[in-house]
């Protein structure tokens, strides 16, 4: 019955300083009340035993509690029973547009800069519960892996599956994945969209320039984040094909268009970022989650239930008790 109690008016406790004073007074009154007799001798009298005489400081502590009883009353017990309402406004839709072309199997991020993307690419669509997210691939074209969906199991999936092929024409068309991924989020209802464009190269493929594309996501009210993926400098990069279908690898210049990235983020209200390592990388993904929140609404429920009526009627019996023995046992006492 008393788990989880709490007190209204804690400050009433104060009153339990009573129950001391009470006692004292009980002490020095009784001391004065008894009378005290001198004789030479008690032999004459018949000795007769104390303990009903002593019985009657019950009375008393009958008293003594019922007052306990009724501080504790007025002092509010009561349990809380606290429900939670948690409402998810309308969430965020993500398009993920990922570089598929043979430069994302540069080594100078570990293992390469594919496996290492979609590595903190998994993380990133864990941390977003409450939102859709899809993925589009592009290299010299560009077309939709898995639209906007909130089953982020068939997502990861579609993430994990995702690898170099020669069935998309090679080379970089970044307008082309910027303009597949609008198509994905322009019907979108979402409070808000975003596209997360990344790219280790230069656009050079493809028949739709980044700068239209970049128009028509402003035009949708689509927000895009850039990521520019690659060291600076050289990297160890494929160069050709081996008769075995490997590839063989060498330095090269690693060259990404830093300029149309920025300029595509500023147009469409995102960001630029850089990332030269797994770290940075991890980091930008990061960031943009911060950026990017879902609002929620939680509503709490607040069901008190008192507990002071058992305390009151408890402490009622106990002085309906002290009276009743008072009037009648020990009536010749008292």
């Amino acid at each position: 019955m008393f788990e989880n109690i709490e007190f209204l008016n804690k400050e009433l406790f104060w009153l339990f300083l009573v129950l001391p004073i009470a006692i004292i007074w009980y002490v020095f009154k009784h001391q004065r009340q008894t009378a005290e007799l001198k004789v030479s001798s008690i032999r004459g009298f018949k000795a007769s035993s104390a303990t009903w005489s002593t019985l009657r400081h019950a009375l008393f502590m009958l008293r003594l509690l019922a007052l306990a009883l009724l501080i504790t009353a007025i002092a509010r017990p009561r349990t809380v029973d606290v429900s939670t309402r948690t409402k998810t406004t309308r969430g965020i839709d993500i398009v993920m547009a990922i570089d598929v072309s043979a430069s994302m199997l540069a080594k100078d991020l570990r293992p390469n800069r594919l496996e290492a993307l979609k590595e903190v690419a998994a993380d990133f669509i864990n941390g977003r519960p409450n939102d859709r997210i899809g993925l589009v691939e592009y290299a010299g074209e560009a077309y939709t892996k898995t639209p906007i969906t909130s089953d982020k199991t068939l997502v990861l999936r579609s993430l994990r599956d995702i690898r170099y092929n020669t069935i998309i024409e090679g080379g970089t068309a970044i307008g082309m994945g910027l303009a597949t991924s609008v198509n994905r989020l322009k019907d979108s209802r979402a409070k808000s969209k975003v596209i997360i464009l990344l790219t280790d190269g230069v656009n050079n493929s493809g028949f739709i320039d980044p700068k239209i594309a970049s128009e028509l996501a402003v035009e949708y009210g689509i927000k895009t984040y850039t990521i520019g993926l690659g060291t600076n400098g050289m990297a160890l990069s494929p160069v050709s094909i081996n008769p075995d279908g490997t590839f063989r690898y060498g330095r090269q210049q690693v060259e990404i268009d830093e300029d149309l990235l920025k300029e595509i983020a500023e147009a469409t209200g995102g960001r630029y970022f850089r990332a030269t390592n797994n770290q940075k990388l991890a980091e930008i993904y990061n960031e943009i989650n911060k950026l990017e929140k879902t609002e929620i609404e939680e509503r709490k429920y607040y069901n008190y239930e008192e507990k002071y009526r058992p305390l009151v009627l408890l402490a009622g019996l106990l002085l309906l008790i002290e009276t009743l023995l008072r009037h009648t046992i020990f009536r010749s006492f008292v």
